[in-house]
């Protein structure tokens, strides 16, 4: 009888969530574009307004556009294995997808949505920019004092992975599900049978 009142129970939010899975995707879809399309703008305006290495105070001494392209990753790591960074980016775009079919929570739909877009902006550069097919260079142009130069994709995708790591933290899953801890603090456990709490 129990089993059958916590199967009754489940339905109705296994069921909403299930009606609000087409509101989640087009949620992402919306944040992967927006990512995407703002990351190739803003590089298509760089790329057409300034020459490669020039540096334009924005709000000094804090924020500058600097112009340069990075063959590797953040910090100009990995320069001269390009190839291996298309790759990655390629396995986690395949690999958010996969994921869709559980989407339920609109913060997982946002920071999803953001990861995608961000990494097929920079994937984009990859393929397609010089110097050749999947070696291509990223267009980097945002610098900050004492930090590596960047673009909205590598913000888009940082702002990502922060929010995911909020929601593991929160216990919050990717089908919207809230996830609580079993064991509970010492202070709410009942004294064994026959003894009084000051035993």
């Amino acid at each position: 009888m129990t089993d059958d009142l916590s199967d009754d129970a489940s339905q109705p939010a296994s069921t909403a969530r299930r009606k609000w899975r087409p509101a989640m995707l087009w949620l992402f879809a919306g944040f992967a574009a927006f990512a995407y399309t703002f990351d190739q703008l803003t590089k298509l305006w760089v790329t057409s307004t300034m020459t490669e290495g020039e540096r334009i105070p924005v709000l000094p001494p804090l924020l500058h556009w600097y112009y340069i392209r990075n063959s590797g990753a953040a910090f100009s790591i990995g320069e001269n294995v390009t190839w291996i960074f298309t790759i990655v980016m390629a396995a986690v775009s395949v690999a958010i997808l996969f994921q869709l079919r559980r989407l339920g929570s609109a913060w997982w739909a946002l920071s999803l949505g953001l990861l995608l877009g961000g990494a097929l902006g920079n994937l984009t550069d990859r393929l397609f920019r010089e110097p050749s097919f999947a070696m291509g260079h990223v267009v980097d142009f945002i610098q900050l004092p004492n930090f590596a130069i960047f673009n909205i994709a590598d913000s888009a995708v940082v702002s990502g992975v922060v929010i995911i790591c909020l929601l593991t933290l929160r216990g919050i899953g990717l089908d919207g599900s809230r996830h609580v801890s079993s064991t509970k603090p010492a202070s709410d456990r009942k004294p064994a049978s026959g003894s009084s709490p000051g035993e």
